[in-house]
C-alpha cells in the first residue's frame, strides 16, 4: 500500500460574515509540482487512481454515495499562510476540458480537471492589492469575474480560453481587464441570459447589489445600483419564466440580506423597484439562497443559527409562487449540526456545503410534501462535524462530466463523483 505524508495548514480564521483576520504573506510560488492525486496519510487508496467510498469511507473521508477523484492540498497553491475560499468551473466548449477554479486568500488557481487522476495545475492570478480570506468568482462567455474584501481590489477579468495553451505549467497569469466601479465586494453575482453582473456587498449603493454591463468581452460597463434593499450578502439573478405570471420576462434577483430576503425587480437598471420580503424565526445571518429549477421555490441557508441557537443544521424553504407575497414552507434539519454554507440546485438535488461536515446531497423531489432526505455527503474534514467555520467553503455541480468541485479551508480542492 502507497501512502504520501503532507503537512496540513490549519489556520484560525472568522466565518465569511466576520471580519479578515490574515495579513499579507508570501507571493505564490512560480515553481508548483502536482501529482496526480493528492491522498491524505493513511489513505486506503494509490496516488493516481480513485478512492472509492467503500462501508463509509473514501480513504480516511467519511463518505456516502460519493467517490474521491482528486484532492489537491493548498501548499500546491501557495506559499505562507493560506487557507481555501470560494470555487468555480468552466467547460471548455470548444476542446471539452473541465477547469476548476479555486480561490485562495492568495489568488485563484486555474486546474485542468478533465481527467482527474492527471489533473494539472496551470498557474494562479494573484490578487489585485492584498491577500484576503474572502474572494469570490463566477464565469460568464470564457470570461472569470473575480471579487474580494481586498482593500480597493475591483473586479479582475480573465480570458479562460488561455489555459488551452500554457507551456511549462504552472505560471503566474495576469488578468486581461479591470473594473474598478468599486474596490471591495464581497461576491459576484451573474445572469447569464441577460449578460449582466452583480456585485453585492461592495461600499456603492448601501452594500446592495451594483451592476455591470458585461455583454461586450473584456468591457464592463458601469449601469447601476439598488441600495434601498441595504447591504446584500449573496444574490441569485435569474431571467424570470414563471410561475408567477406578473413577472414573467422580468429580471429578479433575490438578494440575502443578513437579516431577511429581499425580491427586487432589475429590469430596468436605472429605475429597479423591490417587489417583497420576507424574513423568518432565528435569524443568525442571511446568507445564501438558490431557486429550485421551476423558481416555485428558493431554498435559504442562514450561516449562523446553528452557532447561535444550537441545534442540527438547518435550511429555510419559502414558498414563492407569488413573488409580492413570498411565504415560509418549511425548515428541513440536517444529520449534524454542522453550519451551513453555500448552496445550489441542479435538478432535484441541492448540493449544499455544510463547512465541517463536507457537502450534503439532498433530495428535495418531494418538496411541495415538505420533505428533504439526504442521499449522499463526502466529508471533507472528518475531525468533526460541529458548528465551527472549518471544512467546505463551496460546492460547484455543474459540470458535464458529473464530476464535483469542492473547495475546502483547510485542505484545498477536491473533485468527487457519485459512486457507480
Amino acid at each position: 500500500m502507497l501512502k504520501k505524508y503532507f503537512l496540513i495548514l490549519v489556520l484560525i480564521i472568522t466565518s465569511c460574515t466576520g471580519e479578515n483576520v490574515l495579513n499579507n504573506e508570501e507571493e505564490i510560488i512560480e515553481e508548483i509540482v502536482v501529482e496526480e492525486v493528492i491522498i491524505e496519510e493513511n489513505s486506503d487508496g494509490q496516488e493516481g487512481k480513485e478512492v472509492p467510498c467503500v462501508n463509509g469511507f473514501a480513504g480516511n473521508y467519511p463518505c456516502k454515495d460519493y467517490d474521491l477523484l482528486l484532492r489537491i492540498p493548498l501548499e500546491k497553491m501557495g506559499t505562507g499562510t493560506i487557507a481555501g475560499n470560494d470555487s468555480w468551473g468552466w467547460v471548455d466548449t470548444t476542446t471539452a476540458k473541465e477547469y476548476a477554479l479555486m480561490g485562495t486568500t492568495q489568488g485563484v488557481t486555474f486546474v485542468d480537471i478533465t481527467n482527474p487522476s492527471e489533473a494539472i495545475i496551470l498557474g494562479t492570478l494573484k490578487t489585485n492589492t492584498v491577500n484576503s480570506v474572502w474572494r469570490d468568482i463566477k464565469v460568464h462567455n470564457n470570461i472569470a469575474y473575480i471579487v474580494s474584501e481586498a482593500t480597493a481590489h475591483g473586479m479582475q477579468l480573465f480570458d479562460l480560453t488561455k489555459l488551452r495553451n500554457v507551456q511549462n505549467p504552472p505560471v503566474n497569469f495576469t488578468a486581461d481587464s479591470q473594473y474598478n466601479g468599486f474596490g471591495e465586494a464581497h461576491n459576484i453575482v451573474i445572469n447569464e441570459t441577460s449578460g449582466f453582473a452583480y456585485a453585492v456587498g461592495t461600499k456603492t449603493f448601501a452594500g446592495g447589489p451594483h451592476f455591470v454591463n458585461i455583454n461586450t468581452p473584456l468591457s464592463p460597463v458601469a449601469a447601476g445600483g439598488f441600495a434601498a434593499g441595504g447591504y446584500s450578502h449573496d444574490a441569485q439573478v435569474v431571467s424570470y419564466t414563471g410561475p408567477d405570471a406578473d413577472y414573467i420576462g422580468r429580471e429578479i434577483l433575490i438578494g440575502s440580506n443578513e437579516d431577511e430576503v429581499v425580491i427586487v425587480d432589475v429590469t430596468d437598471k436605472a429605475n429597479p423597484k423591490r417587489i417583497s420580503s420576507i424574513n423568518y424565526s432565528n435569524i443568525g445571518y442571511t446568507h445564501q439562497g438558490w431557486f429550485t429549477e421551476d423558481s416555485k421555490y428558493f431554498i435559504l441557508g442562514d450561516e449562523l443559527d446553528e452557532e447561535r441557537f444550537g441545534g442540527a443544521t438547518r435550511t429555510i424553504i419559502f414558498d414563492f409562487t407569488d413573488l409580492d407575497n413570498p411565504k415560509h414552507h418549511f425548515d428541513y434539519f440536517g444529520p449534524t449540526n454542522a453550519i451551513d454554507h453555500n448552496g445550489y440546485v441542479k435538478g432535484n438535488l441541492f448540493f449544499q456545503a455544510s463547512y465541517t461536515a463536507g457537502i450534503r446531497i439532498i433530495d428535495i423531489s418531494n418538496i411541495d410534501d415538505k420533505q428533504f432526505t439526504e442521499v449522499g455527503f463526502f466529508d471533507t474534514r472528518p475531525e468533526t462535524d460541529d458548528a465551527s467555520f472549518e471544512g467546505a467553503w463551496n460546492v460547484y455541480p455543474y459540470l458535464p462530466s458529473g464530476n464535483i468541485i469542492i473547495s475546502d479551508i483547510e485542505r484545498g480542492l477536491f473533485v468527487v463523483r457519485k459512486s457507480k
